[in-house]
């Protein structure tokens, strides 16, 4: 499974952002595609996260109620739609994928198997 992630940018606070993740390769047995970012200094954190057998969605604390996860079927393609977005949100973006529940259930980065390429988002104040 290849993933290629894109959309990344610079934006003011309280603007937006739309975060799209490709999936190539043997997706078929996927079960959940998420997206993780990593902020200067810091570790990588869990952000959110789409279920792909029924289109669940899980979120940080921090990121409930501004940012949305949803996917196109037929492009194999997950988006994470950044609103009301703040300093704090500056960070590489990764997208993330895995065929066990355990991914979706620890959401740590030791439990996602598949990572793509990090995409920068700069949040100016």
């Amino acid at each position: 499974v290849q993933l290629q992630a894109s959309g990344g940018g610079l934006v003011q606070t309280g603007g937006l952002l739309r975060l799209s993740c490709e999936a190539s390769g043997r997706t078929f047995n996927l079960y959940v595609m998420g997206w993780f970012r990593q902020a200067p200094g810091k570790e990588r954190e869990f952000v959110g996260a789409l279920r792909l057998s029924d289109d669940n969605t899980y979120y940080a604390d921090s990121v409930k109620g501004r940012f949305t996860i949803s996917r196109d079927n037929a492009e194999n393609t997950v988006y994470m739609q950044m609103n009301s977005l703040k300093p704090e949100d500056t960070a590489v973006y990764y997208c993330a994928a895995d065929s066990s529940y355990r991914a979706l259930r620890l959401k740590t980065v030791a439990g996602f198997y598949y990572w793509g390429r990090g995409t920068l988002v700069t949040v100016s104040s």
